[in-house]
């Protein structure tokens, strides 16, 4: 009997796909990578045109000696690793590390699937290919530069700032884009402006027409000051209001494109709070399979790495299908699903999806984790709601004039859910239309001003980086993939160079230091459009349209030189951080702590150690005040990493330990 081997990542998936095939194949995972460049050498021979030394990742040897077992018993082997460059790249080291290429009448194949179904595993099976050498070499390449970044500069930053520190191809560009932001901010000079409304009736109507100040018959007009304010209040004084205009409108709202990976982890950003590496954790999850009652393991998703938007047919006709027996016909999309192209499209992969459609939230809600729920509700909905039908809108402009002035109120009414009906998209912000209904008004009707409502403002300077609004600026500007997104916000955090505040990400004093440090001797690995075509060679290189050893030849040239520069330059200089100072006192001597990285992460300390050596965890204050003495509350950390709660003053709190 005939006996077959596939050989898949992750070891989640391998009951998962087990079950879809008979008894005639095994089903083994590699873990992931099995060969890699070595930790104590550069592993790039730069003499003989860059070629890679790769070896076996340590830890790897027992599962490669248990997969060259089963495949010199096997009649054929098929690699089935991922769908992507990554998984392509791990087909051929696994080919290279069990040598499956010198086994003689051995049949060796690679095979991939979007989604891990019965109906597409077993489809690859009858559409084995050979390994595609240009998405392996755009592999190569990628991990080959960010070696020559990694390796060469990580060492710099040790002996010039600080141990522990590193740098990379695109963890850099990542840390200048919030540097900028930040410059940007502290540049910022505020403008002075005000609003103006006025509380309109027309004596019948319970409730008044706010309308906001909008300028002229000519146009809008802003208000930069008091002075401006008053004139056009003492032009106001007495003047009679009339309704000079109403408009009737309908506005229809499209549903939003299928995720991407860059869109998905934006969108769990803001409506779940989620961090970029949970959201990519918990798609793992549902992609490689859960138990779900009635059904066995099972994959809910489908693959998680992708910036295509294309439905598959099938899938988009089983949407279309549900949603005409669920919701109504009327909510049936008549158009195609929402797609999107351009040039930074990497692959024919489909959009994240759910694998099956009538596989609701509610459905398997108790199989799984409440994060696993909240993501694959969040998956589900948006996908849905791409095959539906536009949401309809009624929308009503009402004008009112006087003295010259021109006063706007505005109304939007749901006429039609649409796709709103299973899914919502989060909003940056909130929107100023007003959301009740309006005093039934007609052109030449006069209204009374009951009141008016005046407020001094100031412009804002642009807000620093969310991590869904630091994928959208990477995703638009062309740094990193897929893939990158989440390590790369992961590593500046780890290393300190961000820090979290709330939502938003703020440079640390070593993250500016190191930035204007690259900036200086590295400018191209900082520069953006640098980074951005390099992406673009990258792509090109697994189109087959450019040999990846050509790019290697270039970047290294430039780079070498500037490597050395560096070296120079920085010869006999050490480059200090600033301390960070916070609002907090030093109850010992006075001075004001500043900011310090522990085992336990960040902490408060006294500038002056050793003289004075004390410590306390970062002050978050949060609203209300101490029963017992009316102190601050404050949110501690323990050192196992939970939170709690506690008066500022601590021991001396009287109501300590009751």
């Amino acid at each position: 009997m005939a006996k077959y081997l596939v050989i898949v990542e992750s070891p989640a998936k391998v009951k998962t796909i087990k079950k879809f095939l008979g008894a005639k194949y095994e089903v083994m995972a590699s873990n992931g990578h099995v060969r890699d460049f070595p930790k104590s050498q550069f592993g790039i021979d730069v003499d003989h045109d860059y070629e890679p030394k790769y070896i076996t990742i340590r830890g790897k040897g027992d599962i490669l000696a248990g997969l060259r077992k089963e495949a010199k018993k096997a009649d054929k082997v098929y690699l089935a690793t991922d769908p992507d460059r990554e998984g392509e790249a791990i087909s051929w080291h696994l080919m290279k590390a069990l040598k499956l290429d010198e086994l003689k009448d051995k049949k060796v194949y690679r095979i991939s699937f979007n989604e891990i179904t019965k109906n597409a595993v077993k489809s690859s099976l009858k559409a084995p290919r050979q390994i595609d050498m240009n998405l392996v070499d755009a592999q190569q390449t990628r991990r080959i530069l960010d070696r020559m970044v990694g390796y060469s500069i990580s060492p710099l930053l040790w002996a010039k700032v600080k141990r522990g520190l590193s740098a990379g191809r695109v963890q850099s560009v990542a840390l200048r884009i919030i540097c900028d932001r930040e410059d940007e901010i502290n540049a910022f000079i505020p403008e002075e402006y005000w609003n103006l409304d006025a509380d309109l009736t027309d004596g019948h109507a319970k409730k008044p027409l706010i309308a906001k100040f909008h300028g002229t018959a000519d146009g809008k007009v802003a208000i930069h000051n008091k002075k401006e304010l008053d004139q056009i209040l003492k032009n106001l004084e007495n003047a009679h209001y009339v309704v000079d205009e109403v408009k009737h409108g309908e506005r229809t709202k499209k549903p939003p494109i299928p995720f991407t990976t860059s869109t998905m982890q934006q969108e769990a950003s803001k409506v779940l709070n989620f961090s970029t590496q949970k959201t990519m954790r918990l798609a793992q999850q549902l992609y490689e399979g859960v138990e779900v009652k009635g059904h066995g393991t099972i994959a809910l998703i489908t693959y998680l790495r992708t910036d295509s938007t294309r439905v598959a047919e099938e899938a988009d006709q089983a949407a279309r299908a549900y949603i005409g027996q669920n919701y109504g016909e009327k909510y049936v999309s008549e158009g195609e699903t929402a797609k999107k192209g351009g040039a930074k499209i990497q692959d024919a992969h489909e959009a994240i999806r759910p694998t099956d459609v009538t596989l609701t939230p509610d459905r398997v809600r108790h199989d799984l984790t409440p994060e696993q729920y909240r993501l694959y509700r969040l998956i589900w909905g948006r996908f849905t709601a791409c095959q539906m039908s536009n949401a309809v809108y009624d929308n009503v402009v009402v004008d009112a004039g006087s003295a010259g002035y021109l006063f706007r109120a505005n109304y939007s009414e749901q006429k039609f859910a649409g796709y709103t009906a299973v899914y919502e998209e989060a909003k940056d912000e909130e929107t100023s239309e007003v959301r009740r209904p309006l005093p039934s008004l007609k052109q030449g009707d006069a209204v009374e001003l009951k009141n008016v409502t005046k407020e001094q403002q100031f412009t804002q300077p642009p807000a620093r980086y969310t991590e869904a609004t630091l994928i959208r600026a990477m995703e638009e500007k062309g740094i990193g993939r897929p893939s990158t997104y989440a390590p790369t916000i992961s590593t500046i955090l780890s290393r300190n160079y961000v820090v979290k505040e709330g939502r938003y990400l703020r440079p640390t004093n070593l993250g500016i230091v190191v930035t204007e440090m690259m900036e200086e001797y590295f400018r191209n690995i900082v520069d953006l459009k640098f980074t951005a075509n390099m992406e673009t060679d990258l792509d090109k290189i697994e189109a087959g349209k450019m040999a990846w050893k050509d790019v290697l030849r270039e970047y290294y040239k430039d780079f070498d030189a500037n490597l050395n520069n560096a070296e120079i330059q920085l010869e006999g200089k050490h480059l200090k951080v600033p301390d960070e100072e916070s609002d907090e006192v030093c109850p010992n001597c006075g001075r004001k702590l500043v900011y310090k990285n522990g085992r336990f992460g960040r902490f408060l300390a006294c500038p002056g150690y050793p003289e004075c050596s004390f410590t306390m965890p970062i002050v978050v204050e949060m609203p209300g005040k101490c029963p017992a003495c009316g102190g601050r509350l404050l949110k501690r950390t323990s050192r196992k990493g939970f939170a709690y709660y506690a008066c500022e003053r601590g021991h001396d709190c009287p109501g300590h330990g009751e």
